[in-house]
C-alpha cells in the first residue's frame, strides 16, 4: 500500500505521536498538518487564530492538508479537520483514515500533562475536561464518519501501531 495515511481525533489523543512511530515503522514520511503551517507561515496555530480568526485558520488547515497529501506519508490532521466536509470527502478519497478514539477524561488529562504539546488556544474558553466532552461530542459522528477504521487510543502507541499494521496487511490482502 502506498496510499497516504490520514490520523484523525481530538487534540491529545496522540495522533502525532502515533503517526511518528507508524511512519517509521512503515518506511514513510511524516508530517502534521498544524507544524506544516506553522513552519509555511512562520505563524502559531494561535497567532493565525488571533490575525483570521477560526474561519480563517480552518481554511488555512483545508490548504496544508492538501499539501502535504502525498503517496507514502503519514499525516497527523488537527482535531477540527473534520470539521470540513471537504476535508472529510478528501482523506476519505485519498488515502486510509484512522480514527483515534479516547475518552474525553483521558483527553483532558494528557492535555492537562502536556500542556506545550496543545498548541492550540481553547475552543469555548471553559476548563479542558468541559471543553473535551464538549467538542468529542460535537465531533464524534464526523470522526466515525470519515474513519476507515476506529482504534483505541488509550493503548499504548506501540500498541496502536501494530494494530494499524494488522489492519493495513489484512487490506492489502483482500
Amino acid at each position: 500500500m502506498t496510499q497516504p495515511i490520514f490520523m484523525v481525533g481530538a487534540r491529545g489523543a496522540g495522533k502525532t505521536t502515533v503517526g511518528n512511530a507508524l511512519a517509521r515503522a512503515l518506511g514513510y514520511q511524516f508530517t502534521d498538518t498544524d507544524v506544516f503551517m506553522q513552519q509555511s507561515t512562520g505563524l502559531s496555530v494561535a497567532d493565525v487564530v488571533a490575525r483570521e480568526g477560526w474561519a480563517g485558520f480552518r481554511r488555512r488547515e483545508t490548504e496544508a492538508l492538501k499539501a502535504v497529501t502525498a503517496p507514502r506519508t503519514v499525516v497527523a490532521t488537527g482535531g477540527g479537520a473534520v470539521l470540513a466536509a471537504e476535508n472529510r470527502a478528501f482523506m476519505r478519497g485519498a488515502g486510509r483514515v484512522i480514527y483515534l478514539r479516547a475518552p474525553a477524561a483521558t483527553l483532558a488529562h494528557r492535555l492537562e500533562e502536556y500542556p506545550l504539546d496543545a498548541q492550540r488556544p481553547t475552543l469555548t474558553g471553559k476548563p479542558i475536561s468541559e471543553e473535551m466532552v464538549e467538542v468529542l461530542a460535537a465531533r464524534e459522528a464526523l470522526y466515525q464518519e470519515v474513519a476507515h477504521h476506529v482504534l483505541d487510543a488509550t493503548t499504548s502507541p506501540a500498541e496502536i501501531v501494530a494494530a494499524i499494521q494488522r489492519l493495513l496487511q489484512v487490506e492489502t490482502i483482500k
